[in-house]
This record gives structure tokens, C-alpha cells and sequence, in this order.
């Protein structure tokens, strides 16, 4: 089966793919489907989304409501867990520590870890580069790939300042890395859990709450923009399609079939 890749970006607004230097994201709607107007969930904090995207259901659902992890009150399956469930061989690669409670024990067939996201602003790199490497010896059917350096900047120098702007286009770069190591039929699917403003985010604003989704593979509409709303809940089913799993009957999200062609 084709390989099915899910890259995030934290902290990304989309008016910054724009100002900043990034020719890989740049490349990436006229390859596929897009929306620049995709929406996260409440509170637009990093933990709190990442469960919302992978277990697509919203933080009052899930109840993880700060980057502090909680157990479900009433669990149900992750994306991940679907796949390990329905034989699918699933990677991740991350640098920061609490997206490892996203799956159940067991469910992934690898898992990189490097604490560097507020230590080396080449941290994403290091992440890129594990992932290739893992990828020019293994076959998974989907792999999970999370840089996190552009909202550590973010948060130390603002939003959409210069030194935001030039992190992202740092982490352009190792998105290039990784892009270039791809089978040509492979699927990916990009975007970010929220935005920002000032040097923090966690509200209902515009600016915290738009994030970019791009969607690029075989079978996808290349340069198309989406006219449906998106939301971080569709991510899990829209991947599971991909994946060509079954979603979850409790998840509350839906997939883009706008994106196929």
C-alpha cells in the first residue's frame, strides 16, 4: 500500500507561508487540495489539538483542555489505534514529549523522540532527517511527522515577527529534506493545530484559530482549493481514508471527499 504521510507544523498561520521563504510549502496547493481558512478547535493550544486531530472529536469530548495530558473520562480510538487495529504499520517522529499519549501502548510499529524544540532552532531537521532515515530502510504505511520549533519562536519573539518568519523558513528546509526522500506515490498531508498573535494563542481569534490544511497524492486535486469548511476534526477521518481504514463510529469529523479527484 502506498505510504500515507501527516506532516504538522505547530504554530503556523497561514498568512505566513506568504511573507516567509518557503519554496516547499509554496509548491504544495498548486500539487494538491488546500484551504487556507481550515479551523482549529477550543482552546487553540497544542495538546488540546493534537488530541482533537487524532481522535477527532473536540477538547470538551476528549477533556485534555491544557498541554497538561489527562486520561479520556470515556476513551475512545485515536487514528493511530484504527490503523494498528486494521494491520497498519504506523511511525512517528516528534520533538516535544507529550504528543506520546496520542495512542494507546502498543499501537505504533516506531517512534523517535528528540528533546530540541526549544534548545536548537535546527531542531526540525534533526527530526527530518531521522525520518528519512527510517524510511530508506523500513516501509510503514503511515507516518506521523511533527516539527515544533516555529511555535517555540513564536512564543519568544511573536508571531509573524522576523525571527518567526526566518523559523519557519528553517523549517521549510527540513520539510524539503523529508519531501525529497518520499515514494512519488505517496500521499501527504499537511497543516498546522493553530495560529497565534503577540507571542502567545490559545484563543478564539482569527489569528489563533485559521491554520492551513493541504492535502497532495495520487488521486488528489492537484491545484484545487477547497470551497467546503475544514476543521481539525476531519483530519483522522480524511487520513483514515487514505489509509483505507475504517473511521471510528464516536469520531465527530468528517472526511474532505472534495480533495479526491
Amino acid at each position: 500500500m502506498p505510504l500515507v504521510v501527516f506532516v504538522l507544523i505547530d504554530g503556523t498561520r497561514p498568512d505566513a507561508l506568504a511573507a516567509a521563504d518557503c519554496p516547499n510549502l509554496a509548491s504544495l496547493p498548486a500539487r494538491g487540495a488546500f484551504t487556507f481558512r481550515a479551523a482549529s478547535v477550543m482552546p487553540s493550544v497544542t495538546l488540546p489539538c493534537h488530541m482533537s486531530i487524532f481522535h477527532s472529536v473536540p477538547p470538551e469530548r476528549h477533556g485534555v483542555t491544557t498541554n497538561d495530558w489527562r486520561p479520556m473520562a470515556r476513551p475512545l480510538p485515536g487514528l493511530v489505534d484504527q490503523a494498528h487495529a486494521a494491520g497498519k504499520r504506523c511511525a512517528f517522529f516528534y520533538n516535544w514529549e507529550p504528543l506520546r499519549n496520542l495512542n494507546l501502548p502498543g499501537s505504533l510499529a516506531f517512534s523517535y523522540f528528540r528533546d530540541n524544540v526549544y534548545t536548537d532552532s535546527n531542531g526540525d531537521q534533526v527530526i527530518a532527517d531521522e525520518a528519512v532515515r527510517y524510511l530508506s530502510t523500513d516501509q510503514p504505511d503511515f507516518v506521523f511527522v511533527y516539527f515544533g520549533t516555529v511555535d517555540s519562536i513564536g512564543h519568544r519573539h511573536g508571531w509573524m515577527s522576523a525571527e518567526y518568519l526566518a523559523q519557519l523558513a528553517r523549517v521549510d528546509r527540513a520539510l524539503g529534506t523529508l519531501l525529497a526522500a518520499l515514494p512519488p506515490d505517496s500521499t501527504l498531508l499537511l497543516q498546522s493545530d493553530h495560529g497565534g498573535h503577540e507571542r502567545t494563542h490559545g484563543t478564539d481569534s482569527p489569528e489563533d484559530m485559521t491554520i492551513p490544511w493541504l492535502v497532495a497524492g495520487p488521486g488528489i486535486r492537484p491545484g484545487y482549493e477547497l470551497k467546503t469548511a475544514v476543521s481539525l476534526l476531519d483530519t483522522a477521518p480524511t487520513l483514515a481514508r487514505l489509509l483505507k481504514i475504517n473511521p471510528h463510529p464516536d469520531w465527530e469529523g468528517r472526511c474532505v471527499e472534495e480533495i479526491f479527484a
